[in-house]
Parts: C-alpha cells; sequence; structure tokens
C-alpha cells in the first residue's frame, strides 16, 4: 500500500493520509493482515467506517427528529406515546446525555449516571463502542484505554485497535474467500447490520483493483 493507494481510496489528497500511512501499514503487519485479499477488505473497512480518515469519533449530534428512528425503543416524539420511551427532545444535540442513556447498562458500561455511555462512546477506526471493549482492546495492545479512550483519536493507537477488532471477529477468515457473500458477513461483523454496504463494496472494489486483489 502506498500513499497514492490511500489517497485513491479514500478520495483524500495525499497530504490528508499521509500520517496514516505507517500506523496503517503497520497495524495490518501486526494482525496478519497480509495479502491483497486481506488488505482490501480491511481498508475498505476501515475508511468506510472512519468517513475517509476523517471521523475518530462517534457523532451523537442528531436532531430530535432522527433519535425515535435510530432508537426506536429507547425514544419518542409527540403525537406518539411515550410507551415507556424518553422524550426525544429532551436528547437533541446533547451528545453526552445521548450516549449516557443509549449505552446504559450495556457492553460492559455502569449505568447512565456512571458516565461511562459517553466516556467510552465509538472511537478509532472501526470505531470501539463500550468498557467491555476498550478493556478487551486495551490489555491486548497495552494500552491503559479505560482511563484514556481518547488515545484511540490518534492514528498509531487507532490503526492497532482496528487490527485487534479485525482479529477479534476472525475478520481474516472472513476476508480470504474475497467473495460477496464473505465480504457481506465481514461487514456485519464489524457493524452489526449491513449499514452502507453499498458504499463499503465500491471501496472493496476499489482497494481490490489498487492493489491487484482477486475482483
Amino acid at each position: 500500500m502506498t500513499a497514492d493507494d490511500l489517497a485513491g481510496l479514500t478520495g483524500r489528497p495525499i497530504a490528508d493520509v499521509e500520517p496514516w500511512l505507517q500506523p496503517i501499514a503497520a497495524a495490518m503487519a501486526e494482525f496478519g493482515i497480509d495479502t491483497p485479499a486481506r488488505e482490501a477488505a480491511f481498508l475498505a473497512q476501515i475508511v468506510h467506517e472512519s468517513d475517509g480518515l476523517r471521523a475518530m469519533e462517534e457523532n451523537l449530534n442528531y436532531h430530535a427528529s432522527r433519535l425515535p428512528v435510530v432508537w426506536p425503543r429507547h425514544f419518542y416524539l409527540a403525537p406518539d406515546e411515550p410507551n415507556g420511551r424518553l422524550d426525544a427532545s429532551q436528547y437533541e444535540h446533547n451528545p453526552e446525555a445521548l450516549a449516557n442513556v443509549v449505552y446504559a447498562n450495556r457492553m460492559g458500561n455502569g449505568p447512565e449516571s456512571s458516565g461511562d455511555g459517553w466516556r467510552y462512546r465509538g472511537r478509532g477506526l472501526i470505531q470501539l463502542t463500550g468498557r467491555s471493549l476498550y478493556a478487551q482492546a486495551g490489555a491486548a495492545l497495552q494500552l491503559d484505554l479505560l482511563n484514556q479512550p481518547e488515545a484511540l483519536r490518534q492514528p498509531e493507537a487507532a490503526a492497532r485497535a482496528a487490527g485487534w477488532y479485525w482479529q477479534h471477529i476472525n475478520g481474516n477468515a472472513l476476508a480470504d474467500p474475497a467473495t460477496q457473500q464473505s465480504f457481506a458477513q465481514l461487514t456485519e461483523a464489524i457493524n452489526g447490520a449491513l449499514t452502507g454496504e453499498d458504499h463499503r463494496e465500491q471501496l472493496w472494489k476499489r482497494a481490490q483493483s489498487l492493489l491487484g486483489a482477486k475482483a
């Protein structure tokens, strides 16, 4: 992978992506992402997840109208009935309060009052979310991510954490067949759904072409 490859894949100037070149290459080497098929799949997924290596932190700044769509079990908007749900207007453009509510008592996080939802919100190239994943990744990478979660915004830690998570979900085994079905399975393993499927596949095909992987 060259800086030209990374710029071509992200659609950004070489100067913008060059700081990521060595950290991503080192992470791929560390975690055995060492064939064109594996590299193409990994790069496609991290470029999509990070909005072209731009976003290292989850954007939780939502308009009220989106909250019942994204988290229908948590929020409602009048004239709908609450049915035990929260008024979305109270969480509009309030990322910290939102994270603490929707991520409470999940993924190793404590209750809403603990602040864990906000502290361990999605960060990195493949956004790690929740106290449990921060703890597991930190132990594996010898990084104190529980006390310094913001480290995942920096290129080296972000790339290594993405490589660790790739290993955690057996990403190489899913990438090796290089089929549309296996790539979809990889997307589900990373995202929990097929969100952004078309864009991920476009990036994958572009990365395969750039790296000489089997199309």
